[in-house]
């Protein structure tokens, strides 16, 4: 779902717009997925109910919420989160758009990371668009309670 894309993303000069995505309450979600990169650990996670619909073969939800935890040795160092919702996708112009999905960075803190380039989010993500926007798609349907690395 988010993976390498993630972890680029504080590469460029540009930073984040405003938009809808919220920050999660993570008690919520569960972790399905970890990735790991050098110093890097990405916990990934997710709504009981997008795991249930990816395993059916349906799409995720609207108000479905896909949170990183990008930790740097074992630390928190930031929050990777994509949001959907109905009709969010007319909020940009149509050759940025990621179908309903939108996305932001936050600092460990929860506040918006304004240091962040959400327009390469949306970049990597809509080369996923076979795959409903999600890298780690797959790794839903592999899900049976324990996270798939």
């Amino acid at each position: 779902m988010l993976g390498a894309c993630a972890a680029f993303g504080g590469s460029l000069q540009a930073h984040a717009e405003a938009n809808r995505v919220t920050f999660p309450k993570l008690d919520e979600l569960v972790h399905y997925t970890t990735v790991r990169r050098g110093n890097v650990t990405e916990h990934i996670s997710t709504t009981r109910a997008a795991i249930e619909a990816i395993q059916k073969g349906l799409t995720v939800p609207n108000g479905t919420h896909f949170v990183l935890a990008d930790y740097r040795d074992e630390k928190i160092y930031r929050y990777f989160v994509m949001e959907k919702g109905a009709g969010w996708g007319a909020d940009f112009d149509e050759r940025r758009r990621t179908g309903d999905w939108q996305f932001q960075w936050y600092w460990p803190d929860r506040q918006i990371n304004l240091k962040e380039n959400t327009s390469r989010c949306m970049s990597c993500h809509s080369s996923q668009k076979e795959r409903g926007y999600l890298f780690t798609g797959g790794r839903l349907s592999e899900f049976r309670g324990k996270p798939v690395e």
